[in-house]
């Protein structure tokens, strides 16, 4: 009997490495039906531009500087609303739950405020701050306040009365309880909150940079919508997708540095 080849330990056998992941099928198989469609006209490129023709196009954006230069203008706006929105959510939070004074004067009209729909406020933003920067800005900077808020709010209520009591019993002040078990014990819903916040403030760049635009993603989308340049119209919304995924990928690494002292937490 033929004896079978052994494979030292440590060592993949060769072609394994070229296996495609089970995960990669589906969509791999979704872009080559999307191209054979755009290829023989059953998807006209004024409906769908074919992948092809969205990754020339990202190449040819790319290459003039064109999408670089619009993408560093919609992170500007989208960073600057994140962190008007995060420090008012942060400090709005803080008052509301350390304090039974703050809650009854901050809790209600944050309360009420939020079951508003935020996007429909775009007019009113309109009147009172014109159709330049600050509307934008204010318009992300809304709903990135009450993700942050409701979140470290609740994270704060939800400490744990006992660790209060043990550190009272330890002689901490009021101060060193807030830096050393409320804080603490919060950081989890704050980083929730956040992570909710960046999405949010990716939703609110799209609807802000609605208002007379005249550079970021939104305008280059609005300028291709005029002229029916649907590659231009995809290479954006991935461009605002694959952000997304790098702004989630930081919040996970902070939760990695930041919550690596809870005996729960688990990496990956």
């Amino acid at each position: 009997m033929a004896s079978q080849p052994v494979t030292p330990v440590g060592v993949e056998p060769l072609g394994s490495s070229w296996r495609i992941p089970p995960r990669a099928i589906s969509p791999i198989v979704l872009l080559l039906l999307w191209e054979l469609g755009s290829r023989t006209g059953v998807i006209p490129p004024r409906i769908l531009a074919a992948p092809s023709a969205v990754l020339s196009t990202f190449l040819e954006l790319l290459a003039s500087g064109e999408l670089l230069n619009n993408l560093m203008v919609s992170l500007g706006r989208a960073l600057t609303g994140l962190a008007i929105g995060t420090a008012v959510g942060i400090a709005l939070a803080l008052v509301a739950g350390l304090s039974k004074r703050g809650e009854v004067a901050i809790d209600p009209p944050v309360q009420m405020l939020r079951t508003l729909p935020f996007l429909a406020l775009v007019p009113l933003f309109i009147v009172w701050f014109g159709i330049g920067e600050v509307a934008k800005i204010a318009l992300i900077a809304l709903g990135v306040t009450f993700p942050v808020y409701l979140n470290l709010y609740s994270g704060i209520r939800g400490v744990d009365a006992k660790l209060v009591e043990a550190g009272r019993s330890f002689g901490l002040s009021q101060w060193g309880l807030i830096r050393h078990i409320i804080l603490p014990g919060a950081m989890p819903g704050l980083l929730l909150g956040f992570r909710m916040a960046l999405t949010i403030s990716w939703l609110s760049l799209v609807i802000a940079e609605q208002i007379n635009a005249s550079a970021g993603l939104g305008y280059l989308i609005n300028n291709a919508r005029d002229f029916l340049q649907t590659d231009v119209i995809v290479v954006c919304l991935l461009v605002y997708a694959a952000i997304g995924l790098a702004a989630d990928g930081v919040v996970r690494l902070l939760e990695s540095r930041l919550l690596s002292w809870r005996p729960s937490f688990v990496k990956g």
